[in-house]
């Protein structure tokens, strides 16, 4: 489980390709602190695991499915990516909780100013979009935020200075690929309701406080 508080940005050492799947070698300092092999790192949102470790860097495998669902399988010698460790018990938890399993893509559509805040604009599909309300929580390339507006086709967020400077978010440019991970209640909700359609009515949902 993660944060979505990201701890440093790092560049890409090392790309292999096999079929559908990668090898990385992701340059690293804070995040090395205290890492094994076997523990997991949240690169642009998707949890990996480290599988070597090596000066200033650690090693993982990215598999096929998430290969083909994220934007892992545009990186290359250089590209920067967003790290942060697994949560650990007794920790404070700035951003909310995720898991670091990825929904899909959203393609980076506008980013103006607003005062002291940079908004940015992202499209996404209809499998997306529906998961996604205005103060609900989401994560982009692994970065905790608030959805400020939802429309049928794209969404917005907020980037506070912090996050401007401390994530890879606002460097992307327009057109670019972002990984998205949706808050997991919708999705426990929607599977509740394809199982039990006929039990589950409107008095059902105020009598357990989902309503």
């Amino acid at each position: 489980m993660f944060t979505g508080i990201v701890e440093e940005i790092a560049t890409i050492r090392a790309v292999t390709k096999k079929g559908s799947s990668l090898s990385l070698v992701v340059n690293a300092n804070e995040v090395l602190n205290g890492t094994k092999i076997g523990d997991s790192i949240s690169v642009n949102g998707v949890c990996l695991t480290v599988s070597a470790l090596e000066n200033c860097a650690f090693c993982t495998d990215v598999m096929p499915e998430t290969f083909w669902l994220t934007n892992l399988n545009s990186l290359k010698i250089n590209s920067v990516v967003n790290l942060e460790r697994a949560a650990k018990v007794g920790d404070r938890i700035g951003g909310y909780i995720i898991s670091g399993h990825i929904d899909g893509t959203v393609t980076k559509s506008s980013q103006y100013w607003q005062d002291n805040a940079i908004i940015i604009k992202y499209t996404a599909s209809n499998s997306i979009i529906k998961y996604l309300v205005k103060k609900g929580s989401v994560a982009i390339d692994g970065v905790s935020l608030t959805i400020t507006e939802v429309n049928r086709y794209d969404f917005s967020v907020s980037i506070i200075p912090t996050t401007q400077y401390s994530t890879t978010l606002c460097q992307k440019k327009l057109g670019d690929k972002a990984n998205i991970e949706c808050d997991i209640l919708g999705k426990y909700i929607e599977r509740i309701l394809q199982f039990n359609k006929k039990e589950i009515n409107m008095q059902f949902l105020k009598e357990n406080n989902f309503y």
